[in-house]
């Protein structure tokens, strides 16, 4: 039998982060919100004698090192499936963009294998064994709007923040997360968003109150180091963006529009400082 899924990116719609662990991760909390791009998988249930993964970006693994081959693995081990699976992932999402990429390829392998061998396992389940694979593949398997707290993993479903235009853009630099969270400074003058009123803000799609509250504490690492992740901010807010924020750790900018038409024009006055721009909106999918 064959099999089809979406996993769709997300977008960071303000991040703050708390605190450093004595563990050396980070206290987070954040808004994750699902948009309309996303990678397939088109999984298939073959005779064969081990798994296969061919994906369509050859930059990226194929073999046990890829996160959708360690949850085949995972699901294999804990729920003794014999039959092996040809996986063929379609890359839409870019790579190494701040948009949970490898997660939302876990997540959907993790809601594929459920349905396919009808496990019959909770959402809640998956989430909690997810975990072990990746902070935010338990998100990627919840989608929608939430409240992402502890270190990404303890999720609060908010109201759907669907439809809104979306400008998606992704400059021509490489950002390493390690290198971003081991220069965050969170002592002295540094300003934090104030994710609790932009959630409010959100509920009441108050544009203008959003905007006075959000935030990617991230960006006090990224944009000294890239100074274009700032350039492509204003760009989008001088052509009409009510909100412009790079999502995650980066490198990838993306602007909040009221309508198709000016995220449109905002694209191509920004597209000279880009790899990579295009328009999508917020969505909320059901796994």
């Amino acid at each position: 039998m064959s099999y089809t899924i979406k996993a769709p990116a997300k977008i960071n719609i303000g991040l703050d982060v708390i605190r450093r662990l004595p563990s050396g991760y980070h206290e987070l909390k954040m808004i994750m919100q699902t948009i309309d791009l996303f990678d397939i998988l088109e999984v298939e249930v073959t005779d064969g004698d081990d798994n296969e993964l061919i994906c369509s970006d050859s930059s990226l693994p194929s073999d046990d090192n890829n996160l959708v081959m360690k949850v085949i693995r995972l699901m294999q081990k804990n729920y003794c499936i014999e039959k092996f699976l040809r996986v063929k992932l379609i890359k839409n999402i870019p790579v190494a963009a701040g948009m949970a990429g490898g997660s939302t390829d876990a997540a959907a392998m993790f809601l594929a294998i459920n349905d396919i061998f009808e496990l019959n396992i909770s959402k809640k389940e998956l989430m909690e064994m997810a975990v072990e694979l990746g902070a935010d593949i338990p998100y990627c398997i919840m989608q929608g709007t939430a409240l992402s707290e502890g270190i990404g993993e303890v999720l609060t479903k908010l109201p759907d923040f669907d439809g809104v235009t979306v400008l998606i853009a992704k400059p021509p630099i490489e950002v390493s997360t390690g290198f971003v969270y081991g220069n965050l400074k969170l002592t002295g003058d540094v300003q934090h968003p104030d994710i609790d009123a932009v959630m409010a803000a959100m509920h009441d799609r108050d544009y203008d109150a959003m905007a006075g509250h959000i935030g990617n504490i991230l960006e006090t690492v990224t944009i000294p180091a890239y100074p274009v992740i700032e350039e492509i901010k204003q760009c989008m807010k001088d052509n009409g963006a009510f909100i412009s924020l790079m999502s995650g750790s980066g490198p990838t900018v993306f602007g909040l529009f009221e309508d198709e038409e000016t995220a449109a024009a905002a694209k191509k006055a920004c597209e000279d400082m880009c790899e990579g721009i295009f328009t999508t909106v917020s969505h909320t999918y059901n796994p």
